[in-house]
């Protein structure tokens, strides 16, 4: 059994410190590598011990197999996206600047993704990919969680802000749909938070309008 194997707590919480990062992550920096070049399917762990320059035996010390690697993996990106998206919201940007710096660090990583490997992107950050789903899933609250947060402090009500948040998603999902002019998703979601900034401005100072 690997060391990673052996220990009480679960190592796929988006918010879970991993005591053996330093270990783990020459590793995964590995098989991001593997998997931006080959897929996720097409790669082996010897091709992952092979680039990390590690013994097969000393990889599996630390990761159980592939698919244990490929959620690692997509746990270090997704929560270091979430780590990035919460300093946006923390800094002392007006709202719409809060909201965008969030926003561009969901959109930073799907950029990254697609510009290191167009033909396996899809395979590495999927809402449809079985090994990852709930990564994913976890992702996507955590992210609503703040941009709710963020967007209460000007729409009261939680639910309206959850709403909001929910738009704002959206509009950043279908940005993501068409990444083949890599500047244009950046500035079209820069300019869509200005607009739905100001609709809530519009809205809180002409309320009968908005009924």
């Amino acid at each position: 059994m690997s060391k990673r194997a052996s220990g009480g707590r679960s190592p796929d919480s988006l918010g879970s410190a991993d005591p053996e990062d330093a270990r783990v992550d020459p590793i995964l920096t590995a098989a991001y590598t593997c998997f931006t070049r080959h897929g996720v399917r097409r790669t082996t762990m010897d091709d992952i011990a092979r680039e990390a320059g590690m013994s097969r035996p000393a990889v599996y010390q630390y990761v159980r197999n592939k698919e244990d690697v490929f959620r690692r993996l997509t746990r270090r990106l997704l929560a270091r996206t979430l780590a990035d998206a919460r300093a946006g919201l923390e800094s002392k940007d007006d709202l719409a600047g809060q909201l965008t710096s969030a926003l561009e660090a969901k959109l930073r990583l799907t950029l990254r993704l697609w510009q290191d490997s167009p033909a396996h992107a899809a395979e590495l950050l999927s809402v449809d990919a079985r090994t990852s789903a709930d990564l994913i899933s976890e992702y996507e609250h955590a992210m609503r969680d703040l941009l709710a947060g963020a967007a209460g402090r000007a729409v009261p009500p939680r639910a309206e802000a959850e709403e909001f948040a929910d738009l704002l998603l959206a509009f950043t999902r279908g940005l993501e749909a068409d990444l083949t002019d890599h500047a244009a998703p950046v500035r079209r979601l820069r300019h869509g938070v200005q607009l739905f900034v100001a609709g809530l401005d519009h809205a809180r100072t002409n309320p009968l309008e908005s009924v």
